[in-house]
């Protein structure tokens, strides 16, 4: 690795590290009896209103349609992100000191895996909370109709048009992310620069250690 890959390594790790404090994803509602909008942070260990009463409305919302309540302790995947979220920050740090490409490449295909799965996850989430609903209790239905927010944009739920769009700490991870790709375009530059090095130079000659730095 170059040390400019191993500095965009170590900066996507520490950018990972905001997940910690930012929100990941974000959800809004706006309807004409809430023209103010009604909005919901995700973070990697929690859902909160964006406002202290936010959750609150959206819950009493759902319970008209047969929705189940959103509680943070009701999310598995809560329990788990923060702990996935600490080895991607620790892995890209250790990739950063020791500069191992194999380790890189490694790192960046885990990260991108992780990412992934998250946003299915996501989406099953929302399938999940928008599909399977108590029609037994719910005050207002209407056959065939669900209650699914988009995965990323805009759409309409009845009168509510619900937005989701990544919030705060998810540009941070996409920003990291974009951070280990050209970390590994710049070390597989890198490296094929050293192996022309090393066909063009004499035998015998000076440029094989530098090869075997860059690996």
């Amino acid at each position: 690795m170059t040390r400019l890959s191993r500095l965009l390594v170590g900066t996507a790790a520490l950018l990972l590290a905001l997940l910690y404090v930012l929100p990941l994803w974000h959800v809004r509602l706006v309807a004409p009896q809430y023209p103010e909008g009604l909005g919901m942070h995700i973070h990697i260990a929690s859902v909160q209103g964006a406002t202290e009463t936010d959750l609150t409305n959206i819950n009493n919302l759902n319970h008209y349609i047969g929705m189940k309540r959103i509680e943070s302790d009701a999310i598995p995947e809560l329990t788990v992100m923060p702990w996935l979220v600490g080895a991607l920050v620790a892995g890209g740090l250790l990739v950063a000191a020791a500069g191992r490409r194999r380790l890189l490449y490694t790192w960046v295909g885990g990260f991108l895996l992780l990412g992934v799965a998250g946003l299915v996850d996501f989406w099953r989430w929302e399938y999940d909370y928008g599909h399977n609903l108590n029609l037994q209790e719910a005050i207002i239905k209407i056959p065939g109709m669900s209650y699914q927010p988009p995965l990323i944009g805009s759409k309409q739920l009845l009168n509510f048009t619900a937005t989701s769009w990544p919030a705060s700490g998810g540009i941070a991870a996409g920003v990291a992310f974009a951070l280990g790709v050209a970390a590994v375009i710049l070390t597989i530059r890198a490296r094929r620069v050293a192996r022309q090095a090393v066909v063009s130079s004499p035998a015998g000659g000076a440029t094989e250690p530098q090869f075997a730095r860059i690996g």
